[in-house]
């Protein structure tokens, strides 16, 4: 047991290590993609996989009959086989792996035990559960953002402080027979980090396990302690501290040792000794031997199958010849979001208009911002998750001046109070079973029409309080002109739009050969009754859709004062180029343009033209992605009815399958892929390296977009291989918690976090593949080891083998960069057996 007569800082250290292994969980209304084994990037993959089996009794591998199917059916070949022993070091041939793959799987590994894991098991009763319940209800009280209808007493108190006066009355303890808990709480010590060395204390925990422990401690309540990282993590992104996940670390571990000392045996002694000083052993042993895992046979078996997409991949680039330099000016120049959903929309839109140019960037479009809803008081972030804000872009009301303006908020303001109190009135204890029965039948039209599709179950959050025709004149200004409360400094300096625009349009790679109309095409998902559903917009937009960043984007390109900046700058954009906003559906795949009215006359040709090239690249596309849906092979008509459908009802478990596949990031010009059908699977981001000084935009996408690539990968690779611990479950079983924070899978346990089964399955097999991200860059390898050798995180996901880096050389060639820093050549493999 370590010896801690006082909080010290070998004590501090450990249980900030804990806390930094837990990934951070975004709230619904934001809820971005994030890599599940993030507190765990510092160590190699197969490290990292082993700490998760000894801690969790799960590591980072399907189960073995997954990779038997796989080699079964020819996705794993042979040659696969070979190349994962080689890369491994393994002294196995192709044989014996077979052999082993024959074997039946090894039973499922024990996770590291907590007290409640051992007394449940010794009094037959369940602990484990009850003490979750009792946290998670706490949870949900303490941090409610409005759904409780009666806030709790202690939230101005620390979570610690406030879960001891709320555990001092909890009778819930007595009625399992848990006698003098009340009692036994009000003893604690009254902070939370000497509450933990109290608890280890107590427990007797052997020096070696007490990072094992504090860990297991944690994931005990992991959708929790997500929700207290993120507290963390927004507070340092804005230069501050936050211990709301220390404090969840120590009610666990203090649940852990009352119990031990409520319900103390020598049995329960024994058993916990025991359990201790088995996982010391283990992970002393795992830190000696790090690499043993990689040539275990699932780790091979895993390594063999992101070999075999890699293979075909590389396969792919390789044969398919670049497409020639276009030579004369385009019509039309369309930049897509770089999700993974743009590039079968891509394809489609470059089939139906041979004529116009297509580019890929990610969906904020270079503007750093917040945006801020009309009479709202908090903004909402419209960038990637690793960003700080430059600026505060406000809503407006197209027509409407300052006093309209504020009629109209004072309006939203009073419906939104009046919606409130009547949700209140209907769900309070004293009228709701009353109001069932005396107001019930009222609410039958309401409910046949939700179910029938032709109307919402509840207003889109964007509309609520707004009548029709005020919602479809909102929009952005880069200058904010109604002053009011938190838009009173809002906008884009005129000083600052040179600047801005010149940043947005050089990492776009949009510097020269500017086409009539730019369009720039942000995307979201139109969803009804489904909690997640900004998952389903702009992971760069911070779960937003990308509305909001390509009008801003596109009125600041078109802003004289931006144009004349830009040309100081060097960037001369063509008097009669206009930037237009669109939004992808990925849902419908319709494309919606905004603010169209202030398109000059002389475009108008050109808008018509577009609109019909959307209409049928829309069509493609849906008759595309229907072979995923169960509807391939339906006429047309059959298929945009049953996509439409999906949009309005209630009950659809899949209205798309947003991300699922994806497994490749590439950054290129566009002349590299356009011959290659990548199947939806590819981030797809423009880049032309000759056109970057410095290299600033290639440490742009490696720092950014290729990190939000990889954490959107790493959140679909956990929700398949841990729904139980990293996804969501059920999605038909959801159950908002705390207004906006997340979702319970029924009544209660913990928080879930990650994705659905229904996100994931069709009901029949797995529509996600689950591999790391295989990132192919045209640019010079030293530029990008410089970036690498420049940036902790990046260098974590490369070095740590998080991700695969591939480097594409001006001749088309393929290297791989190796964990020894070195590149090699990769040749095309034949995929043939041996």
């Amino acid at each position: 047991m370590i010896a801690i007569t006082d909080i010290d800082k070998e004590l501090k250290a450990r249980i900030d290590k804990a806390c930094g292994r837990i990934a951070p969980l975004w709230p619904l209304k934001s809820f971005v993609a994030v890599n599940p084994y993030f507190g765990l990037a510092d160590q190699p993959f197969w490290q990292a996989d082993v700490t998760m089996k000894r801690v969790a009794g799960q590591g980072l591998t399907m189960p073995r009959a997954f990779y038997k199917k796989r080699i079964d059916s020819g996705r794993i070949t042979r040659a696969d086989l070979a190349a994962a022993l080689r890369e491994s070091g393994s002294s196995w041939d192709v044989a014996t792996l077979e052999e082993a793959v024959a074997r039946p799987s090894q039973a499922p590994l024990a996770p590291l035990v907590l007290v409640t894991d051992i007394l449940g098991e010794l009094d037959r009763q369940e602990w484990p559960g009850f003490v979750l319940e009792r946290i998670s209800q706490y949870c949900a009280g303490y941090f409610d953002e409005g759904q409780a209808l009666w806030a709790m007493p202690w939230r101005e108190q620390g979570l610690y402080a406030g879960w001891r006066e709320f555990a001092r009355l909890d009778r819930n303890p007595r009625t399992v027979g848990l006698r003098g808990m009340n009692e036994a709480v009000g003893d604690l010590p009254d902070q939370a980090p000497r509450a933990i060395g109290w608890a280890l204390r107590q427990l007797a925990v052997p020096e070696a396990a007490i990072d094992d422990y504090l860990h297991a401690a944690l994931l005990s309540v992991g959708g929790w302690a997500g929700w207290a990282r993120y507290k963390r993590w927004q507070a340092e992104l804005a230069g501050g501290q936050d211990d709301t996940i220390r404090d969840l670390l120590a009610i666990r571990v203090c649940w852990d040792a009352l119990l031990y000392k409520l319900r103390f045996s020598e049995r329960l002694k024994a058993r916990w000794y025991q359990a201790m000083i088995a996982d010391a052993g283990t992970a002393a042993k795992a830190e000696t031997q790090p690499q043993i895992s990689a040539k275990e046979t699932d780790a091979l078996l895993q390594t063999a199958f992101e070999i075999g997409y890699q293979r075909e991949l590389i396969t792919s680039l390789t044969a398919a010849p670049a497409a020639p330099a276009r030579k004369e000016r385009a019509p039309v120049h369309a930049i897509f979001c770089i999700d993974v959903r743009s590039e079968i929309y891509r394809r489609a839109f470059e089939t139906v208009a041979p004529t116009a140019r297509t580019g890929g960037f990610a969906g904020f479009f270079g503007v750093l911002m917040e945006y801020l809803p009309l009479g709202a008081s908090q903004a909402k972030g419209h960038l990637p998750i690793l960003f700080n804000p430059s600026y505060r872009i406000c809503e407006h009301v197209a027509g409407a001046d300052q006093e309209q303006t504020k009629a109209l908020i004072a309006k939203r303001h009073g419906r939104l109070r009046a919606a409130d109190a009547w949700k209140t009135f209907k769900t309070s204890a004293s009228s709701c079973f009353t109001f069932v029965e005396a107001a019930g039948l009222l609410y039958a039209p309401k409910m046949f029409g939700d179910s029938m599709g032709w109307t919402r179950t509840v207003s889109h959050p964007d509309a609520k309080g707004l009548d029709d025709g005020a919602r479809d004149r909102l929009g952005p200004r880069l200058v904010s002109d109604h002053g009011q409360g938190a838009c009173a400094a809002g906008g884009i300096p005129a000083a600052d739009r040179p600047g801005a625009a010149e940043f947005a349009l050089r990492n776009m790679g949009l510097i020269r050969d500017f086409a009539r109309l730019v369009v720039l095409v942000g995307h979201g998902s139109t969803t009804v009754n489904n909690p997640q559903a900004t998952a389903l917009d702009c992971g760069a937009c911070a779960g937003q859709t990308g509305e909001a960043s390509a009008r801003i984007a596109v009125t600041l390109l078109n802003d004289p004062v931006t144009r004349q900046g830009l040309a100081e700058k060097g960037i001369n954009i063509p008097a009669d180029t206009v930037f237009v906003a669109g939004l992808h559906d990925t849902t419908t795949d319709e494309v919606a343009l905004f603010d169209t009215a202030s398109i000059p006359s002389t475009h108008s040709a050109d808008l018509r033209q577009l609109r019909e090239w959307f209409k049928a690249a829309g069509q493609l596309t849906r008759m595309e992605r229907s072979a995923f849906l169960g509807i391939g092979g339906l006429p047309e008509a059959r298929v945009d009815a049953d996509i439409k459908r999906r949009t309005r009802d209630w009950a659809e478990v899949r209205p798309e399958w947003a991300l699922a596949n994806n497994a490749a990031f590439i950054a290129a010009p566009r002349s590299r892929t356009a011959r290659c059908d990548l199947g939806g699977r590819a981030f797809l981001h423009d880049y032309t390296w000759g056109n970057d000084v410095d290299f600033k935009t290639l440490t742009l996408i490696m720092s950014a977009p290729m990190v939000v690539g990889n954490w959107i990968n790493m959140q679909y690779y956990g929700s398949v291989v841990d729904n139980a611990r990293f996804g969501s479950g059920n999605k038909v079983l959801h159950n908002v918690v705390g207004g906006s924070i997340g979702v319970l899978e029924g009544n209660g346990g913990d928080l879930r976090v990650g994705l659905a089964m229904q996100s994931l399955h069709n009901g029949h097999h797995w529509m996600h593949e689950p591999m790391r991200l295989n990132v192919f860059i045209e640019a010079p390898q030293a530029a990008m080891d410089d970036v690498i050798a420049g940036n902790p995180l990046v260098r974590q996901l490369v070095e740590n083998a998080w991700l695969h880096l591939f480097q594409i050389d001006d001749e088309g060639r393929i290297h791989r960069r190796g964990l020894d820093r070195q590149w090699r050549a990769v040749a095309p493999a034949t995929g043939k057996p041996e």
